[in-house]
């Protein structure tokens, strides 16, 4: 079972096992090819079990009248749709909101460069979790900064591919869950995102010297 980042020096701790960390990293994976900038080539992974999972909870639209509570969940799996997917919104959030052109100009300049921070952040990130020896997840001060946007960018995607956008969306969303059998993929994905929400306030807290009791 997973345990919370503690503080250790310089170094901030977390315990995960093997499948914890593979989950985590293949979420980065699929994030980097999203935001990939048209200077990093990215190269073919195998297929994630997760990337299905996601891509299922399409499926939910038709499971009521309203399609899934009311939630409009899309049907496309992390990285599959490169022509704006809408997570890039999220990601990438438009300089203007009235003026579609000046919009398109603000992306034109800024986003390229906001593609390679993040691609980065999610390489280090990545890097740190496959360095991980007998389940300890070490993450230095100085990487915690870029660790912590890779996580909140994963939950960004992640929130678009669950309808995520609002408070009242979160709550309609964890009533459906409640409907499902324990091993419907909603209910797994919603739990990463859970674990994923942990993960982030344990990080934060032990840079910020507040760890866990």
């Amino acid at each position: 079972m997973a345990r919370a980042f503690v503080a250790d020096g310089e170094q901030l701790v977390a315990i995960m096992d093997e499948d914890e960390r593979a989950v985590v990293t293949g979420l980065c994976r699929q994030v980097m090819d999203l935001v990939a900038p048209a200077s990093v080539p990215t190269k073919g992974e195998p297929a994630d079990p997760f990337e299905a999972i996601v891509a299922g909870l399409g499926d939910l639209a038709t499971d009521t009248e309203d399609g899934a509570a009311g939630l409009e969940v899309p049907d496309r799996a992390f990285g599959l749709d490169h022509d704006r997917d809408p997570a890039l919104d999220r990601l990438f959030p438009t300089g203007n909101r009235e003026d579609e052109q000046e919009a398109a100009e603000f992306r034109r300049f800024t986003e390229q460069g906001l593609r390679q921070r993040k691609h980065q952040g999610l390489v280090t990130t990545v890097r740190t979790l496959e360095t991980a020896e007998e389940d300890r997840w070490v993450v230095t001060r100085p990487q915690a900064p870029a660790v912590l946007v890779a996580l909140t960018d994963i939950r960004l995607v992640m929130g678009e591919r669950l309808g995520l956008r609002t408070d009242e969306d979160s709550t309609r969303l964890e009533e459906l869950i409640e409907t499902l059998d324990a091993d419907d993929p909603a209910v797994f994905a919603l739990s990463v995102y859970d674990f994923l929400t942990w993960l982030q306030e344990s990080l934060t807290q032990a840079l910020m010297g507040e760890d866990e009791q």
